[in-house]
């Protein structure tokens, strides 16, 4: 089996509403969507997608994957999809780092790689079953009040666990925050406090040695080492997300004794073939782990689900759906949605997702 044809699909994707971060210095309206079609000499199509949360989140943006695109396709053009690991070599050699821009190319292999096999991906990455994955909010930042409104109404929708953004300059501020969502998180509910990586070491070892709170800590400072200062000093276990960029990084986390869990992402990593090696590194080391995407439509996050769903009940932690936060549907009634705070992965062979090419429209570039 060979591939024959890559179309590149661009898509605006509008969010319900305006969300901060990283205490308010970061803001989000719209997510430029990239989208994969790849077809095959057997008649099999696989998709893919690729979107960076914003161009500010992290080194990453919609344009620059077009563009990576455009270089790789005439590499991979002739590859047979159904050894995804082998296409990423190839993307490797002709594209140096850049691993959100193979993101999209490798979820489109797998997806014809299950396709092929009659299996569906959560099958092809290591899972006995369609496991129930557990689905968290993500709670914008704001005052303390704004942000246990929003963590109600996302418990109206099911959710039981929930990431709250914090961080900023503001000590007292932050503080203040999770005082008060610890103190009115509903009953049974489970929260972690994202700072996305906004505090300096000093403020982060401040706050939390100040509050009561010993949930989960992500990203409280920029770097590796940072968090890894603040996890000696601290008693909450620290997750690591936006600077785990490859597999060397999680292997600087674990022999420094940085956190005891990470959030593995496929567009941050290069695809479901470089997450699954993370993922299966955290199992071995015994970390437990968020697996999601850094944004996207139903379609990016049903990859990354599969690859949740496959992964020990112990190492894993809930999901998040950034589909759920978006005014357009790209494949409405398909892939992984909220049934009341989790989702089951489609059983479908492959990925379970085929776009409405109607709400995608035309191609924005087309390789043979």
């Amino acid at each position: 089996m060979k591939i024959t044809r890559i179309s590149v699909y661009q898509v605006d994707l509008p969010l319900e509403h305006p969300y901060w971060l990283s205490g308010g210095r970061l803001k989000f309206e719209m997510l430029d969507a990239t989208l994969i079609k790849i077809e095959t000499d057997a008649g099999i199509v696989g998709w893919g997608e690729g979107t960076p949360w914003g161009h500010t989140y992290l080194p990453a943006h919609g344009s620059g994957i077009r563009a990576g695109i455009a270089l790789l396709a005439p590499d991979v053009i002739g590859l047979d999809p159904r050894s995804p690991e082998g296409v990423m070599r190839v993307m490797d050699v002709q594209l140096p780092g850049h691993p959100y821009v193979k993101s999209a190319i490798d979820v489109a292999c797998w997806d014809v790689l299950g396709q092929s096999a009659g299996m569906p991906l959560w099958q092809l990455l290591g899972g006995n079953e369609a496991a129930k994955v557990l689905v968290n909010s993500s709670i914008s930042t704001g005052t303390p009040e704004q942000m246990l409104a929003r963590i109600q109404a996302a418990a109206d929708k099911g959710y039981t666990v929930h990431s709250a953004k914090v961080g900023g300059t503001d000590v007292a501020l932050d503080i203040d925050r999770i005082e008060a969502i610890s103190a009115g998180l509903p009953k049974d509910h489970k929260v972690t406090f994202d700072v996305n990586r906004a505090w300096q070491p000093g403020v982060a070892v401040q706050v939390l040695n100040t509050v009561k709170a010993r949930d989960w800590v992500e990203q409280p400072c920029q770097t590796l080492e940072e968090c890894a200062h603040v996890a000696t000093r601290v008693s909450n276990p620290i997750m690591l997300d936006e600077c785990m960029s490859d597999f060397g990084d999680h292997l600087r986390a674990w022999s420094t004794h940085a956190c005891e869990g990470v959030k593995i992402k496929p567009n941050r990593l290069g695809g479901l073939t470089k997450a699954r090696q993370a993922r299966d590194f955290g199992v071995s080391v015994g970390w437990q782990m968020h697996v999601e995407d850094v944004g996207g439509s139903v379609l990016a996050d049903t990859a990354a689900l599969h690859l949740a769903a496959s992964t020990p009940a112990p190492n894993r932690l809930a999901s998040w759906l950034c589909h759920d936060h978006l005014r357009i549907d790209l494949a409405r009634t398909q892939g992984v949605r909220n049934l009341g705070g989790h989702v089951v992965p489609p059983s479908a062979p492959g990925l379970g997702v085929i776009p409405d090419l109607e709400v995608v429209g035309d191609p924005v570039a087309v390789y043979t």
